[in-house]
């Protein structure tokens, strides 16, 4: 299987993604959504426009291995976590972090730019998403005083309750799905790795 190189990308959003197949060093074009399978463009929309400006057009065998086995670990986890969030609690992903990320802000209120850099989405995405959680009573809306035309996300009650019944369920699925793969010193060296491999602002 193809290694992607993601272009966006938080749960639930549409990525765009360069594929490098290690048999034919070839790039291909896909769209694929969160949790679902991917529809490969035409084989003519290749390398050039993607690969513009890149240093190397191709990964070395570790490269590779090491790269397609995070997208594929990250691909398969967040699957089995949507789903059993779902059946559990009727929450996507994406909603179920926003409860997440209000919940730990001051005031349980964020500012739609912070929130959208928290779960890492678009203005647009997260005005979307906030207007399903507004729509069911698990969010507000709180004009900010110091810009008319600007508003605060508030948790609100229900909100909060309906993250604290979710999240026990959830947290459980995360050590089933995932956590339970690694001994302690695993877990703690990995999560050196990861954070080292966090792209910079």
């Amino acid at each position: 299987m193809p290694a992607a190189v993601l272009r966006g990308g938080p749960v639930g959003s549409v990525r765009v993604a360069a594929l490098a197949d290690p048999r034919t060093k070839e790039l291909t074009l896909e769209q694929s959504t969160q949790g679902g399978p991917t529809e490969p463009v035409e084989a003519g929309a290749t390398a050039a426009a993607l690969a513009s400006g890149s240093s190397t057009s191709t990964l070395d065998p570790a490269e590779l291995r090491a790269w397609r086995a995070f997208l594929q670990a990250h691909a398969h986890v967040a699957r089995r976590l949507e789903a059993d969030l779902m059946a559990r609690s009727g929450l996507p992903l994406a909603e179920y972090d926003v409860l997440y990320q209000l919940s730990r802000a001051d005031g349980h209120k964020l500012r739609m730019n912070e929130l959208a850099d928290r779960v890492l989405l678009s203005r647009a995405g997260i005005t979307r998403l906030v207007d399903r959680l507004v729509a069911d009573g698990l969010v507000g809306r709180l004009k900010c005083a110091s810009d008319a035309r600007g508003y605060y996300a508030v948790l609100t009650a229900a909100g909060l309750a309906r993250l604290a019944d979710a999240t026990p369920g959830h947290l459980d699925a995360v050590r089933r799905y995932f956590l339970s793969c690694f001994s302690p010193a695993e877990l703690t060296t990995l999560g050196e790795l990861l954070e080292r491999g966090k792209p910079s602002d």
